[in-house]
Parts: structure tokens; sequence; C-alpha cells
């Protein structure tokens, strides 16, 4: 694959990371969160029926929309975060954060992977990067901070723990897929 192909592949995953995300928070914020979460199955659907890994793939989605799910569900319950629309239950993470999980598990082969080498680099990245697009929820109108200094603080070691650990378990994912009884696939 050419440098331009490559970078090519990174920009549109980068783009479509995006286009779900507004999706998912603007249709929150309009108390319309279906929209969003079918645009981001879209994308999802999508990524995985062209990547060639779609077994890693499915994989990573499957394991950061756990992580969010637990990790959100944690937030609501204790009462530091709410969100607008989209909460099936009181106590639990909606399910289009949790999509947003899975969308932000499409970036770590692609758009992220240059990050797998630099842990602590990612650490921080998430430690920043995670925080920031809650707040940006919370302006959007989508996420509320109950207790916003816990909330973020929460946020950001939250992040810069899963971070590093989603990348870390995308390589596991690699080997397995490719090598089975010592053989290439």
């Amino acid at each position: 694959m050419t440098l331009k192909t490559k970078m090519k592949k990174i920009v549109i995953n980068i783009i479509l990371f995006q286009v779900g995300w507004f999706a998912c928070v603007l249709t929150a914020a309009s108390s319309l969160p279906y929209f969003g979460a079918f645009i981001s199955l879209v994308i999802l659907g999508t990524h995985v029926f062209i990547s060639k890994q779609y077994r890693q793939e499915l994989r990573m989605i499957f394991i950061a929309m756990m992580i969010g799910f637990i990790w959100d569900s944690l937030l609501v319950s204790i009462g530091w975060i709410t969100y607008q629309s989209g909460m099936v239950f009181d106590f639990m993470a909606p399910y289009w954060i949790v999509l947003m999980w899975a969308l932000f598990a499409i970036t770590i082969n692609s758009s992220l992977s240059w990050m797998k080498e630099k842990l602590a680099l990612a650490s921080l990245f998430g430690a920043i990067a995670g925080p920031l697009a809650y707040y940006a929820g919370v302006k959007l109108g989508a996420v509320y901070f109950i207790y916003e200094l816990n909330a973020l603080v929460a946020l950001s070691i939250g992040w810069a723990v899963f971070t590093p650990l989603l990348l870390k378990l995308s390589e596991t994912g690699v080997s397995r897929e490719k090598m089975i009884d010592g053989k290439l696939i």
C-alpha cells in the first residue's frame, strides 16, 4: 500500500469518526438519539465490511463498547454525569454513548495506530482528548456534568487508562487473527 493510499484511508477514518461523533451528540442533544445511533451503525458496518481484518475490528468494537458501557454507566450511577436522551435506565449509559466508544474503536487500527508503540503518549492523549470530547458534548447539550470537577477528573483518569489499553489489546488481536497453528493467514 502506498503512502498516499494509507494517508487517504486515515483521513477517511478520521472524517467518519467525526461524522459519527457529531451525529450522536447533536441528535442526542435534540432528543433524537436514534438518528445518530443509526448513522453510527452504518459507519461501523461499513468499516467492518471493508476491513481486511474484520474479526479483529469486531473484537475491538465489542471490547470498547463493553468498557464504555461499564465506565459511563458507573459515572451515571454515582451521579457525576447524566445525558439529555437515549438512557434506557436512569443508572445506565445511553446507547448512543456506547456507540461512540465503538466509533473510537475503529480508529485504533487506523488513524490512532501510530500510538501503539507510544503508550505513554496514548495515555496523555486519552487524559486530555477524552474529557474534552465529553466537555464538547456538554456545550452542545447532549451531556450534563452534575459534579463537573469529579466528572472531568474521572474521565481524564479513565481515558488515560482505556486509550493505551485498547491500543495494546488491538495488538493481541492482530497476532491471534494472523497466526493459526503457526501459519500466517
